[in-house]
C-alpha cells in the first residue's frame, strides 16, 4: 500500500462555500494511487467540509440560508462570545456538518458522482486561511493489476 499526503492552503472570502474539488483532484492524480481512499481533513473548528451538488448554485444558497436559521448569530444565546457574534455559531455549524470526508479513488480519480463537489464551508464572516490535509492511500496498479481490476469491475456490473 502506498501513501501520499499534501496540505492545501485555502483562502476563504468570508461566509461562503468554497469549491476545492479541483485542488483535491490534482493531489489524487499526482499521488499515483489507482485504487484506494482519499481522506480530506480540515484543521479548523469554525469551518467544515461537505460534499454537495456542484451544478446549481441555488442549492448552496439554500443550504446557507437554512443553516443561518438553524444556528442564528445571536450573542444572547451563547456564553462563548469573546471572538465575535459569528464564532460560537461557526463552531456549532461545524459540529453539525463535518471536518473530514472520505472519497474512494477509482482508476486514479476521485470517485465523486457527476453532480458532486467538495466544499470548504466557511462559517465566519471574515476571510480566513484554512488548512486542508489530503491523504491518499491505496494501490498504484501496474499493467497486470489493471487488467485484473478491469475484469473484476466488469464482473460486478
Amino acid at each position: 500500500m502506498s501513501h501520499h499526503q499534501q496540505v492545501l492552503q485555502i483562502r476563504t472570502s468570508g461566509k461562503c462555500l468554497h469549491n476545492i474539488t479541483a485542488q483535491v483532484r490534482e493531489v489524487v492524480e499526482r499521488s499515483g494511487i489507482q485504487m484506494g481512499l482519499c481522506t480530506v481533513f480540515l484543521r479548523h473548528t469554525s469551518a467544515s467540509l461537505i460534499i454537495q451538488e456542484n451544478a446549481d448554485p441555488d442549492v448552496l444558497g439554500d443550504l446557507e440560508r437554512f443553516m443561518a436559521k438553524l444556528v442564528p448569530e445571536d450573542n444572547r444565546l451563547y456564553e462563548h462570545t469573546a471572538e465575535g457574534s459569528d464564532d460560537m455559531p461557526a463552531h456549532i455549524r461545524s459540529v453539525l456538518t463535518h471536518t473530514s470526508e472520505n472519497i474512494p479513488v477509482v482508476q486514479g480519480r476521485l470517485g465523486l458522482g457527476t453532480w458532486q463537489g467538495l466544499y470548504v464551508w466557511e462559517h465566519r464572516r471574515r476571510p480566513h486561511q484554512r488548512e486542508v490535509i489530503v491523504h491518499v492511500s491505496g494501490e498504484p496498479l501496474n499493467e497486470t493489476d489493471t487488467a485484473k481490476h478491469s475484469v473484476s469491475q466488469q464482473a460486478r456490473l
